[in-house]
């Protein structure tokens, strides 16, 4: 874990990816390809392509126009953003439809470039590149569920994606297959997933979700726990809960969620789907826990065009260091920080465990984006920005312990009791860490006033029992009031006493 040599990732031109599905169109431009993914624009239609396949054999003529329509504003937005390239793939309904084909024409010339229509397992590929590039480690079987189709793959931390197999399972066209009868729906989807042996291999582990219908499904269940963080990414449900949800919500109607605001009129037709083959599928499968995937297959398609090196990078450091380079005042002072803290948690210190390590990184680099905001708010602010923030490579309580880690540095070492509600996400021992580091910025601070160059020359070190900082002559004027009491908090927070030496002589101020 070391600063980035950054070369052209600051000039990377934007890339556009749309995803023609059997449900929706969608266009995403990103800023560049880059390890960790950050759209400039993003515009979904609902166009329902795939509404009559499979009692018809053909796409929806109706959303044909509204898709063609679609694809040319977005042809014309890509362009206007700058694109460097523009990647278009085409799903289910395309490649299954008679008149597949003709649209994909017809769209081609709309878009005046190429069109991949991608096999059900490439599909499932894409899905699976998209589950790694936003959570790295993840071990288990993959699952996206779309309008037409549902592909479900598994997942290997060392080997990474194998296998692969598409139903015929996406909400349009169980809705379709069905009548609207969610019973007769049922048993479509038992008699599909009794064919795939696959199903085995996801036992006891994680089942990631990807896809608009199963992230509609996370919102709702955040909406009935009252969860404390909004992002879906990285959201997770025990199995049996997620069961007994999904049980619940395949019984409703679309009318029944009309007023449910979590969830968007084109999401409501297809939840109760979505939810009736989640249930299904955890008969079979028997999971270990439920994992929404906010990256799918447009995130896997543009991962999949980087450079082993880039893919290698630590998605969540990437995006810190990006995040230090745009809104810190100095992003040299905040890769400083880390190896100024590092001293902290080694002997007698606190533990640190790698993972650990790499979020207390993460949080140095991120620790002045708010220096903007005004100092009565930049507390709040600042917390907004990190729980909501785009984040690849983090689970929640990763994001809660960076989000309370700033919080901390901006407003100092409040009791858990007055502390944001977030706080619950994470264990005892996580949230000591996270006033350690608040409390740690806070000190360093004191001596750089965020500039670089300083605190590398100002180490940290425990010695007898007591936690010292070490200035030397040059430095000793930075000596005062205001240091000796945020250093005196940082070594209270770790239990141990504080002591500054200056070139020579030594100020020590007392901290039980």
């Amino acid at each position: 874990m070391k600063e980035p040599d950054v070369t052209d990732r600051a000039v990377a031109k934007p890339v556009a990816v749309i995803d023609i599905g059997s449900n929706s169109v969608r266009l995403v431009v990103f800023e560049g390809a880059r390890r960790n993914p950050v759209s400039l624009f993003n515009e979904k239609v609902h166009c329902g392509l795939g509404r009559s396949l499979a009692s018809t054999g053909s796409l929806d003529a109706k959303g044909v126009e509204r898709a063609l329509r679609a694809l040319r504003r977005f042809g014309a937005i890509a362009s206007q953003l700058g694109a460097a390239r523009c990647e278009v793939i085409a799903t289910a309904a395309a490649r299954e439809a008679d008149n597949g084909p003709d649209f994909v024409a017809r769209a081609s010339r709309v878009l005046n470039c190429d069109i991949s229509v991608i096999s059900g397992k490439e599909e499932a590929h894409l899905a699976a590149a998209g589950v790694i590039c936003g959570i790295p480690d993840a071990a288990g079987m993959a699952g996206d569920l779309g309008g037409g189709s549902l592909e479900i793959i598994g997942l290997d931390k060392k080997k990474g994606a194998s296998g692969g197999v598409t139903l015929p399972l996406g909400g349009l066209r169980l809705i379709d297959l069905s009548g609207g009868n969610l019973e007769r729906a049922r048993k479509i989807v038992d008699a599909e997933l009794k064919k795939v042996d696959s199903l085995k291999k996801g036992k006891g582990l994680p089942f990631y979700a990807v896809g608009g219908t199963w992230r509609a499904f996370a919102y709702l269940h955040m909406a009935q726990v009252h969860y404390p963080l909004s992002v879906i990414h990285g959201y997770t449900i025990p199995i049996d809960e997620a069961l007994t949800f999904a049980r619940v919500l395949d019984h409703l109607s679309p009318s029944s969620l009309e007023r449910v605001a979590v969830i968007s009129r084109g999401r409501r037709e297809t939840l109760p789907y979505g939810a009736l083959v989640l249930e299904r599928l955890i008969k079979y499968m028997a999971p270990s826990k439920f994992i929404v995937s906010g990256f799918g297959v447009r995130e896997g398609l543009l991962y999949s065009t980087l450079t082993k090196e880039e893919k290698k990078r630590d998605p969540l450091l990437a995006a810190c260091d990006e995040l230090a380079r745009l809104r810190s005042r100095s992003s040299a002072h905040a890769w400083e920080l880390c190896k100024w803290t590092d001293p902290l948690f080694m002997s007698p210190g606190p533990t640190e465990t790698p993972e650990e390590k790499r979020l207390r990184y993460a949080a140095c680099l991120i620790s002045d984006i708010g220096w903007r905001a005004h100092p009565d708010y930049r507390s709040t602010q600042t917390l907004g920005m990190i729980t909501q923030a785009r984040f690849a490579g983090l689970d929640h309580p990763g994001r809660a312990f960076l989000a309370l880690s700033i919080y901390y540095r901006n407003q100092g070492l409040v009791s858990a009791e007055s502390s944001p509600e977030i706080h619950r996400l994470i264990d005892e021992k996580t949230l000591s860490r996270a006033r350690v580091i608040g409390a740690a910025v806070r000190a360093a601070h004191m001596i750089s006033a965020a500039m670089p160059g300083i605190i590398g020359k100002t180490p940290l070190s425990y010695d007898d029992g007591a936690l010292v900082l070490s200035l030397p002559k040059k430095f000793a004027a930075l000596a005062g009031e205001r240091l000796d009491s945020r250093f005196g908090i940082l070594a209270k927070e770790l239990g141990v006493d504080s002591r500054i030496r200056i070139a020579g002589r030594e100020n020590a101020s007392a901290s039980a």
